[in-house]
């Protein structure tokens, strides 16, 4: 049985930390050695990241716009384009470990995310 721990609340926690590590990581690491896309992909899906914490329905949203399911399916979108971009753009070396490691990350979260309860209609 998998262990449900990641709440809605502790993954907008995570959200804007995430992003910003993933526009800043690359070049403090200095990414793009095999394929400068390895250094623009995770800034262009940081930004992305981003705008879409602050676009989210959780109370970390500011705009609330995005139903948070909407949010946790690019979530699992991102972690498997993550995964599959070395074999795809031939990342190699650190590049390719930047990718496979962020996109194991974003796929535990959300294989680790907590539903939450649902409220039954009074009878």
């Amino acid at each position: 049985m998998p262990i449900k721990f990641v709440t809605r609340n502790i993954h907008a926690y995570l959200d804007y930390p995430v992003a910003l590590a993933l526009i800043g990581l690359p070049f403090l690491l200095g990414l793009g050695a095999s394929n400068p896309m390895a250094l623009w992909l995770s800034v262009v899906t940081g930004i992305a990241a981003f705008l879409l914490t602050v676009l989210t329905d959780h109370h970390l949203g500011i705009l609330r716009l995005v139903p948070y399911s909407v949010h946790m399916a690019v979530d699992l979108v991102v972690g498997l384009t993550f995964l599959a971009a070395p074999f795809l753009f031939g990342f190699t070396g650190l590049d390719a470990a930047f990718y496979w490691l962020n996109g194991a990350a974003v796929c535990l979260v959300i294989a680790s995310h907590k539903p939450e309860a649902t409220v039954q209609p009074a009878e």
